[in-house]
Order: structure tokens, then sequence, then C-alpha cells
């Protein structure tokens, strides 16, 4: 049972390299190689544009998960699914290490626990870490700390550790995977 947990775990990485692959190659073989002889300098502006540009398509990134988390900390379902995939998959402990697939299994979470929180939740993500894989998808791991007031309105604080594979259609962001560890959502009703 622990070797196939063990690896259950290893699938988000088998489809982040897959991505990565599929992404980077562009479908062709090879690489852009020069063949004037001509070595292009690291120090070109080329790069710094690129490293600006990266840059930016991270923070794009980042804001589009806080606007997530929003969403679910709202009880937004309308703007979670607008943000997710139809198909989207996920591994989260609610769904007690099984692969879940589509919005129904999150749908029952909005309308039953998160929609009806009343109490105030603040969200934190704290140490990004974002991988980009070509112009149309990008991958972002990070810890989430909720804190919320719990029934005796007793601020209280949970972590969870997430990673989530964002793939962008006709220029929108959408989440097609996400892998989240830690306790399941009980919030105070």
């Amino acid at each position: 049972m622990l070797l196939f947990l063990t690896l259950w775990a290893l699938v988000p990485c088998l489809v982040l390299v897959t991505l990565y692959f599929f992404s980077s190659a562009g479908g062709k073989s090879g690489g852009n190689k020069k063949n004037d002889g001509v070595k292009e300098s690291s120090e070109s502006t080329n790069t710094t544009i690129e490293d600006e540009d990266t840059k930016v398509r991270k923070q794009e990134i980042i804001k589009v998960t806080e606007q997530l988390i929003e969403a679910i900390s709202n009880g937004d379902f309308e703007s979670y699914t607008k943000m997710c995939d139809p198909g989207m998959t996920a591994f989260e402990p609610e769904a007690l290490g099984n692969l879940v697939e589509g919005l129904d299994f999150h749908r029952f979470y909005f309308e039953n626990l998160w929609s009806r929180n009343s109490k105030p939740v603040h969200t934190t993500i704290l140490n990004p870490h974002i991988h980009l894989m070509g112009d149309e998808s990008a991958c972002i791991a990070y810890i989430r700390i909720t804190q919320y007031l719990d029934a005796g309105g007793i601020p209280r604080t949970a972590q969870s550790e997430e990673t989530r594979v964002w793939h962008r259609r006709d220029g929108k962001w959408q989440i097609v995977h996400f892998h989240r560890s830690g306790a399941p959502s009980v919030l105070p009703q």
C-alpha cells in the first residue's frame, strides 16, 4: 500500500515533466541552432527583456492563484468555475487519496461549507515557486496559510501545501490539475 501511495505522489511530477517537454519542444525535434558560427552573448538585451517578461508572467500566475483562493474563501463557485478547466483533476485531503475529476466534487464543498461561512477568512500564500512551461502553461507550488475564527470565535490557523497546474486557453488562465496536502477543509458554520 505504501508503494502504491508513493507512486501516486509522483503523478504531479510526471504531469509537469510531460507538459514541460511538450511546451519547450513546440512539437519539433532538435532546438534552435545557429549554423553561422556566431554565439549570442548571455549579456545581450534580449536576455534582459526575457528576464523581465519572465518576472511579469510569474507575477501573473501568482495573481490568478490569489484570485482563485479568494473565490474559494468567499464561497464564489461561479468565479471558481471560470478559473477551472471543466475536466480538472485533483488530489486533495477531502478525496481521501483518490484522484477526482471535474467540478462536481468541489461544488459540494462550496454549497455546504464555503458559501455558508460568514466568519472572516484570511489566506496567505507563502514562498510561491513558479515553473513556466512555454507561453501557455505554468505550475505554482506554495504553502497556503488560512486564518479563521472557530465556532467559539477563537482565531485558528490551518496550513496546506499546494501545487497548481495552469493552462492558458483563449487568453485566459485555467487550472487543469492541483494537488493539496494538509488537513481537510473544516471551517466552522
